[in-house]
């Protein structure tokens, strides 16, 4: 079992260990750590790769003279790998994927039922035009047509680009263009808090303003029957090529398998590109290793597949190890704040992971809703999309895990493709609040505005200091490291990952949020992280953002904002306000508090669960919001403006 003995760093209280039942049965024991690691850097690699079925062998782990290539020579089908070859395997009637829908239907697809219509799809897509290397974008709600057309696009080698719907028109007119995509596979509508969301006329007036013609597949979600005009009918064309075999393409290894725009709700979008056998041996070991997925698992990420950790850990991740993965479409409080948990409970989910947002907000609805329902297949829980703060770090495990569920803290980004920072949970402890060490296999470093390593204890930049598999192709492209590096007094090249964090006398990386996601007072730069890490372990208070904000009566050039949800039945009042600064002023000090206090009934945010800031920002400074519908819940930005008091 992980040691569990304190030290003078690090007082025993701080750590937490996982039961020896997990350890026993976990995929990656301390052993199989350090057999990876004895291989040395880049070989170690080849253990991952090994969950693959190949074409053809790789000549080599990586070629890093001029671009950055992992596995070359080597040829592979993402779809065969997630689909045929567990068939194959006498696992056909194993179940893939189950789809909870928004209006309470279930839909589940064996590894057999999957093989056939990703097959059946994929020839439809062939007689349409559609060949290897055309882009094929995909604006689609979480429904199971979804990761069919992705699979489907990966067996014919076309990369495919996911749109999440909840983006507009234009957004995605614009990632239409970008990619030089022809192709669309949308539907006519989608289901948002029991109300219909017309989907088709967004894409319509998407392709009229692409720069080029496109041509459109219609899934039939609403069933309201409505025609579908020139365009084709999901249904029919896999209803027309049902039977249908298509040989999966021979894909290399860093060939595209797909396009991904970062979220435009934070600023300009930008075009990532992941490729074949390196994003899908990252993403496989990482399934295995950090989530501690196998073939008998059922695993519920509950992000939206538009975003990447639904792309990784949604479908490539646990479909390339023949888990079951489960898709649900509609959100966590709808029709009653306990549908999470019903979920759970129905499909003996064993291991969920979420955002530390989302477990935010479950503490606000009470413990009373996971406390309800029976929750005892969960063996493994984990957090992705920002820092995980103590207070939710405890919640989660008590009262979703029992206690006894080990807590993996995973930090990654969609130019990493895949998890790069956790703990290992059959081999390391946990420390509630950090995000643990670098895996084997990845190197990372602290670094200062020179590039030079800090002390621990000390803040700086997280970069990464050498290749890893599911690296963007950004970043392999041209001599060295493409694009986002720097190159420190050593001459070492290091990707700048632009999220701050601080190492401890342990190894464990503290993640301080983005380097830019910070408040400027006096000439001071604070990590707004750290503020909010403050705020939320004040008893009563839910979650937190901090923004700055304009300050009208010119005194000083910023203010801090603090927007605070305060757990059920806690009231907002002027008594919590002053715990909450007090709190802050005991922490960080004086300089830190909030100008301004806030309470909110909740924090805009992406589908995903992530918080977004920059509306917070301008409702802090009286600004302009723009375009909220990528939001979750867009509602709440007009409340929000309506209880600020500037």
């Amino acid at each position: 079992m992980a040691d569990s003995s304190s030290d003078e760093t690090c007082p025993e209280r701080e750590w937490e260990t996982p039961p020896d039942s997990f350890v026993e049965q976990a995929n990656v024991a301390a052993a199989d750590r350090d057999a990876f690691e004895e291989r040395g850097w880049p070989g170690c690699w080849s253990v991952a790769a090994d969950l693959l079925d190949w074409d053809r062998p790789f000549d080599a782990v990586l070629d890093d003279e001029g671009a950055t290539r992992w596995f070359p020579g080597g040829r592979l089908n993402a779809s065969y790998n997630c689909v045929d070859r567990h068939v194959e395997a006498g696992r056909g009637d194993e179940t893939a994927i189950t789809w909870e829908g928004k209006l309470g239907e279930t839909r589940a697809y064996s590894y057999r039922e999957l093989a056939g219509e990703v097959n059946a799809f994929a020839a439809a897509l062939r007689e349409l035009g559609v060949g290897e290397g055309d882009v094929v974008t995909l604006y689609l709600p979480m429904i199971p047509e979804l990761p069919v057309a992705m699979l489907a696009c990966a067996r014919i080698g076309a990369p495919h680009s996911v749109v999440f719907a909840g983006f507009s028109a234009d957004a995605l007119a614009t990632r239409l263009s970008g990619a030089d995509s022809e192709y669309l596979v949308t539907c006519d509508g989608y289901y948002r808090r029991g109300t219909a969301i017309d989907l088709k006329r967004r894409a319509d007036n998407a392709c009229v303003s692409a720069d080029h013609d496109v041509e459109q597949v219609v899934v039939n979600r609403l069933e309201d029957d409505r025609p579908v005009g020139d365009h084709h009918a999901y249904a029919d064309l896999v209803a027309e090529h049902e039977g249908a075999t298509v040989d999966p393409v021979s894909r290399g290894a860093d060939d595209l398998l797909f396009y991904i725009y970062t979220s435009g709700t934070t600023g300009e979008p930008t075009l990532v590109r992941h490729t074949t056998g390196g994003y899908l041996t990252h993403v496989a070991w990482t399934s295995h290793a950090v989530l501690d997925l196998g073939p008998d698992d059922t695993h519920w990420c509950s992000a939206d597949v538009g975003w990447i950790t639904g792309h990784s850990y949604a479908v490539y991740g646990p479909l390339a190890l023949g888990a079951t993965t489960v898709l649900y479409e509609g959100t966590p409080d709808h029709p009653e704040t306990d549908r999470l948990w019903e979920i759970i409970e129905r499909n003996g989910v064993d291991v969920f992971y979420t955002a530390p947002t989302s477990i935010r907000a479950f503490m606000k609805w009470g413990e009373e809703h996971p406390e309800g329902h029976d929750l005892s297949s969960l063996r493994l829980l984990g957090s992705v999309g920002e820092p995980i703060d103590e207070t939710a770090w405890h919640w989660y495990r008590d009262h979703v895990g029992d206690g006894d569920c080990p807590v993996v803290d995973t930090w990654w980004q969609t130019e990493t493709g895949g998890i790069v920072l956790s703990t290992l949970p059959g081999v390391d402890r946990m420390r509630p609040g950090a995000v643990g060490k670098s895996l084997p296999g990845v190197e990372t470093a602290v670094v200062d505005e020179l590039g030079e390593r800090v002390a621990a204890g000390e803040a700086g930049q997280l970069v990464v200091t050498r290749p890893w598999p599911g690296m963007a192709r950004s970043l392999c492209e041209g001599a060295g490291w493409g694009a986002r590096r720097t190159r420190t007094a050593d001459g070492e090249w290091h990707y700048e990952t632009g999220d701050n964090a601080v190492r401890d006398d342990d190894g464990y990386l503290h993640l301080l949020g983005r380097a830019d996601d910070v408040v400027k007072v006096s000439d001071r730069r604070l990590s707004t992280t750290e503020i909010e890490s403050a705020i939320v372990g004040v008893e009563g208070v839910a979650e937190a953002a901090v923004v700055v904000g304009a300050d009208e009566t010119a005194v000083q050039t910023s203010e801090i904002h603090a927007f605070v949800s305060p757990e059920s039945n806690v009231a907002g009042d002027q008594t919590l306000r002053e715990r909450v600064r007090d709190a802050v002023q005991e922490a960080i000090g004086p300089i830190a508090v909030p100008d301004v206090v806030t309470f909110a009934p909740s924090l805009p945010k992406t589908r995903s669960g992530k918080v977004v800031r920059r509306y917070l920002a301008a409702i802090a400074s009286g600004e302009d919001l723009g375009d909220t519908s990528a939001l979750r819940n867009p509602d709440v930005v007009g409340e929000l403006e309506s209880l600020v008091d500037r």
